[in-house]
């Protein structure tokens, strides 16, 4: 039996349970949202928990105002609410009746954006949370963790808690499969499952790269606006996401699409065939794959920084610049234990003129290479920003 790992989401949870009626956990299926909720409701006096992919459970909102009346005293959980978005403009009804702080715990494989009329059925009744599968700083004080494993096999927990690589490449076929041949559909959008498959496998290939939707959409033999569709559809359920380049008036011609990543490594891997950490080392996208992981983890640990990517025409160029209240930090991500800055990254710091940078490596202790420059673990980079947030 697996045991409960802590998740960071939980005290925003807990904070907003005392500030909302509705409270809207929401990231991408299997990572983990149902048994942090259910966790947590351990110690609430009176909980029901109601998933709507199951037909039982949605045979009780037949009627909803009704069932919702009928159990006032419960802290009620729908999970799966993408599936029955009318249910926001009956819940606005019942919180307006009598508003609990509490009352809701709504669960979601989609964005607010893709769950159509929350943000106005709900404006001010509801706090949003999102829980991403495990980050390092989640499982870095786990016994045996081991980094490697992490980075390869991902974050989701049936993933990372596979008995061996080989369950772990299974199960992630199969959340890859059941996500383009049922998920999708589910939302109510019409993509034959093989084109959006092959989507997403080259969108694996193009992790870490500059989204180039024209040579994709040659590529896929779809149109522009298909491509478009696509990538937004993929990022609203969290399975890919997008950095965008950084805006800033120094006179440079500077890259102006965005870049893109698998979110979850493990589902990378998969994509690729990659079967272990020894394939993965001396596959081309090795480097491209600690960026990624790199850059999820400090995203999903920091959501509401700024963040960008800095790349000139000239090569001028650092993978990641975060804007904080009153700071710039440079981030460049080097998949090596002796890692080295190129001509085009120190120029791109001559650029920025930042306040300080970090290159995160996999290396066991950080050192300075020069005043303002540290090379740094991703553990101990997550931990030292937070004097730069302050």
């Amino acid at each position: 039996m697996q045991r409960y790992l802590h998740r960071s989401a939980e005290n925003i949870v807990n904070q907003y349970i005392k500030i909302f009626p509705v409270i809207a956990v929401l990231g991408p299926r299997q990572c983990g949202k149902s048994t942090l909720i259910k966790k947590m409701a351990e110690k609430m006096p009176s909980f029901l928990y109601l998933d709507l992919q199951n037909i039982n459970d949605l045979n009780k909102l037949h009627d909803p105002s009704l069932f919702f009346e009928a159990n006032q005293e419960h802290t009620i959980c729908l999970d799966e609410i993408q599936l029955k978005p009318n249910l926001f403009s009956i819940l606005r009804s019942v919180i307006d009746k009598n508003r609990i702080n509490g009352k809701f715990i709504l669960l979601g494989s989609a964005s607010r954006d893709l769950i159509q009329k929350t943000s106005e059925s709900l404006a001010g009744r509801v706090g949003f949370v999102n829980l991403s599968p495990f980050t390092i700083s989640e499982l870095k004080n786990t016994p045996a963790y081991d980094i490697k494993k992490h980075w390869f096999r991902g974050g989701f927990p049936e993933s990372y808690l596979a008995t061996n690589n080989e369950n772990a490449m299974i199960w992630l076929e199969h959340f890859i499969r059941t996500f383009v041949e049922r998920d999708i559909p589910q939302l109510g959008i019409q993509i034959p499952a093989r084109h959006l498959r092959r989507f997403i496998t080259l969108c694996a290939h193009t992790h870490g790269q500059i989204l180039n939707a024209s040579k994709m959409g040659e590529a896929l033999g779809l149109t522009h606006p298909t491509i478009k569709r696509y990538f937004d559809l993929l990022e609203q359920t969290f399975l890919t996401r997008t950095l965008p380049p950084y805006e800033t008036n120094l006179k440079k011609r500077l890259i102006k699409s965005p870049k893109i990543y698998i979110r979850d490594t493990g589902i990378k891997h998969c994509l690729l065939q990659i079967s272990s950490f020894n394939a993965l080392l001396c596959h081309s996208s090795f480097g491209a794959s600690w960026e990624g992981f790199v850059v999820e983890n400090i995203m999903a640990e920091y959501p509401d920084l700024h963040y960008a990517f800095y790349r000139t025409s000239s090569g001028n160029e650092v993978d990641l610049v975060i804007e904080t209240a009153h700071k710039k930090i440079v981030v460049e991500c080097k998949a090596s234990t002796a890692p080295q800055l190129t001509k085009g990254n120190w120029a791109a710091i001559n650029d920025l003129q930042p306040d300080k940078t970090f290159i995160i490596a996999p290396i066991d202790a950080s050192y300075p290479l020069r005043e303002d420059v540290q090379v740094i673990d991703l553990a101990g980079f997550l931990s030292e920003i937070n004097s730069f947030i302050a």
